[in-house]
């Protein structure tokens, strides 16, 4: 049987989680993309400032190993950083701030699954799973704010479902899912982690393993699935 490879881009806390459970299940030669390389590890790391350039060139690193690509998990994000948070009112909206949210949260998870196209089209049941948010729903939107953060998922969606059908004209056994996490024990989370249940706040493996066996469960339709850490649909 050919070699069954795995690729991770971003090595946060789910992606290291990902990562070394699909390591130790040895059914998986892991690589993972990000941009410190430090993290002691069994898989193997490339580092990556995740501009097109180093993009290609890592594709094309991992194309030239072994076996085939039969899974691609993408999970960078970003919900604040220097000088900015979740915006609550209109009056606080950047330009700066809302650039820099779209940049990490849509437009580098989509070149980054560009980057990967080709080792996607002829491949058996390859799964890709790309993280976004409950927050980027519209139809779920209850309670306004988070103005970057929200619009960043649900253009992050758009894409996806854009990808998902250019994606199954090629390989019709392909299958394309927009993941919901749920509130995970990370940096990201971490200022927001006041007023969350015990029960709902998941620790990166428990959400690794989720994602794993949803991956492994999912049936190929030809559209983008939206779904939460439970594997339930989630409304656009």
């Amino acid at each position: 049987m050919m070699a069954q490879k795995a690729v991770i881009i971003g090595a946060g806390g789910i992606g290291v989680a990902l990562a070394d459970k699909w390591q130790q299940s040895g059914h998986y030669d892991v690589h993972v993309v990000s941009r410190d390389t430090s993290i002691d590890s069994s898989w193997q790391g490339w580092q990556s400032d995740y501009s097109d350039e180093s993009l290609a060139q890592i594709s094309a690193g991992i194309a030239a190993a072994p076996g085939e690509l039969s899974r691609l998990v993408i999970t960078n994000g970003v919900l604040q950083g220097d000088g900015f948070r979740p915006e609550r009112a209109l009056r606080q909206l950047s330009r700066t701030a809302m650039a820099r949210v779209l940049e990490i949260n849509t437009v580098l998870p989509m070149l980054a699954l560009a980057a990967f196209e080709s080792q996607l089209k002829n491949v058996s049941r390859p799964r890709v799973a790309v993280l976004s948010a409950r927050v980027g729903s519209i139809g779920d939107n209850r309670l306004g704010g988070w103005y970057s953060y929200r619009a960043s998922k649900s253009a992050l969606n758009m894409m996806l479902q854009c990808a998902a059908i250019e994606l199954h004209r090629v390989n019709r056994s392909l299958k394309l899912i927009a993941f919901h996490p749920g509130t995970t024990d990370t940096p990201l989370s971490k200022p927001f982690q006041r007023g969350v249940p015990a029960d709902k706040l998941f620790t990166p493996k428990f959400v690794a393993d989720q994602l794993s066996t949803i991956l492994d469960t999912i049936e190929t339709d030809g559209r983008l699935s939206y779904l939460d850490w439970a594997g339930e649909p989630i409304p656009w």
